[in-house]
């Protein structure tokens, strides 16, 4: 019994640090936005120590209600495109020869390497209107006006999918890589065509890594505010844009923490949902 008691306090001095950073940086903050959401804002900024809920009402005025809404079409589309997109990079490395896949792995994490606004820029780039992508046209014949690819919904979806694709390949090849081998040789040996194996097993075991990607995208996505002001300007604005401003400009805090904790909902939802499909694939699978 001593034995067992004494492997209990080491594993809780061990646990200690991470439980103490965590609870510093991630909840004491947290709560911190929680407090200030509920109170009154300054004569010149600041807060003032006053009970409202004035501040969660203003959020759901339709011109703010509107922004948010647009930053989760905005976010909904860059999950999909990024799923769609990530999902075939992932299978196609799972089932290549593992002496190839640390390398496969290493080209997708190698933009990380680069500062993400640099990343961002260089979409600048591409796409404005005397970008590389007007002139590559240009000098396949196209003679009309420059297309206008940048400040647009689009761009901004496209710089989010580039951005936060890494993240979807290896949440999915993290899962497809523990699925059994035998499994695809059992598959093929009841006469299973791949088509069919890859819909009635290896897409439903996948589906833990295919829900920590979209969440980890979807998340990160809402929230942007630095990709939405590169490449989508004044016409494209989100919510974390939004709460930017309250912050820094407006100096109104409390409405901004309102926002952020609307933020810090969605994804503490869209995590609890995402570990209810996880579990819910473990069983399956055991």
């Amino acid at each position: 019994m001593s034995a067992l008691h004494a492997d209990r306090r080491l594993s809780a001095w061990l646990l200690a640090p991470g439980f103490g950073w965590l609870l510093m940086f991630l909840v004491v903050p947290c709560l911190l936005v929680l407090v200030y959401s509920f109170v009154e804002r300054g004569a010149y900024g600041g807060i003032d120590w006053l009970f409202t809920w004035e501040n969660y009402q203003r959020a759901f005025d339709p011109l703010y209600l509107g922004i948010l809404l647009k930053s989760a079409k905005i976010a909904g589309l860059a999950t999909v495109f990024a799923v769609l997109i990530g999902y075939p990079a992932a299978y196609a490395i799972a089932r290549a020869p593992r002496r190839r896949q640390a390398v496969f792995l290493f080209l997708v994490m190698l933009p990380f390497w680069s500062n993400y606004l640099i990343r961002t820029y260089a979409w600048i780039v591409l796409l404005n209107r005397e970008g590389l992508i007007n002139r590559v046209l240009q000098m396949f014949g196209y003679s009309g006006e420059p297309i206008s690819l940048l400040y647009t919904e689009s761009s901004v979806v496209l710089g989010l999918v580039y951005n936060y694709i890494p993240f979807v390949i290896l949440a999915i090849f993290s899962s497809l890589s523990r699925i059994n081998n035998e499994l695809w040789d059992a598959s093929r040996d009841l006469g299973a065509s791949g088509w069919m194996t890859f819909r009635r097993i290896i897409l439903p075991l996948s589906v833990p890594g295919i829900a920590a990607g979209a969440v980890f995208v979807f998340v990160l996505s809402i929230g942007n505010f630095i990709t939405a002001d590169l490449l989508g300007g004044k016409q494209v604005q989100m919510v974390g844009n939004l709460i930017y401003s309250q912050f820094l400009t407006a100096r109104d805090w409390p409405f901004g923490a309102a926002l952020s904790f609307f933020l810090i909902a969605i994804m503490l939802i869209l995590l609890f949902i995402q570990a209810l499909v996880a579990r819910r694939a473990e069983g399956a699978r055991s």
